[in-house]
């Protein structure tokens, strides 16, 4: 009986030392799973940085020239602007210049025609133009409103340049 108690012992011994040996060869196998898995892991996410970091610098390439294209367009807007304002500025000063030269009566029937169809700011900015001594003498056959119009506005005007 104590040789099969023996035995008995050994055999246990052995079945658990052998199981202690496929428990550490799963862990060891089990490890390496794990490490080529890490490596695989960190290969995608090197392979995505590299791919991110490319089309971060294709969009910050593109961001900077829409910005210098945004500018140059900003300038050329504002060329064109100055260019327009000069433009209507001459036109202007012509139009000034053509009822400078005409008798009061006749530029102020025109006038009180413009301002009946609603064009009060464009009389007034070619009010603004004329020698002052010709708005004086055109005044006097504007019509009373009309008249009245445009001293307002001029008192207006006056008063803000003058700020």
């Amino acid at each position: 009986m104590k040789v099969f108690k023996i035995t008995l012992f050994l055999f246990f011994i052995f079945t658990y030392l052998d199981a202690q040996e496929v428990s550490s060869a799963s862990l060891i196998k089990q490890k390496i799973e794990i490490k080529e898995l890490k490596k695989d892991l960190n290969t995608f996410y090197n392979k995505k940085e590299k791919e991110y970091q490319i089309r971060k610098k294709e969009l910050e390439t593109l961001l900077t020239k829409i910005e210098k294209e945004k500018k140059e367009i900003k300038l050329l807007k504002d060329q064109n602007i100055e260019l327009l304002q000069n433009i209507k500025g001459e036109v202007d000063n012509k139009t000034a210049n053509i009822y400078n030269k005409m008798k009061p009566k006749i530029a102020a029937g025109i006038f009180n025609q413009m301002m009946s169809e609603g064009k009060i700011e464009d009389v007034f900015d070619i009010i603004l133009r004329l020698k002052e001594n010709n708005v004086t003498s055109l005044m006097k056959f504007l019509s009373p409103e009309n008249a009245a119009m445009l001293t307002i506005m001029l008192k207006e005007y006056r008063a803000e340049n003058q700020d």
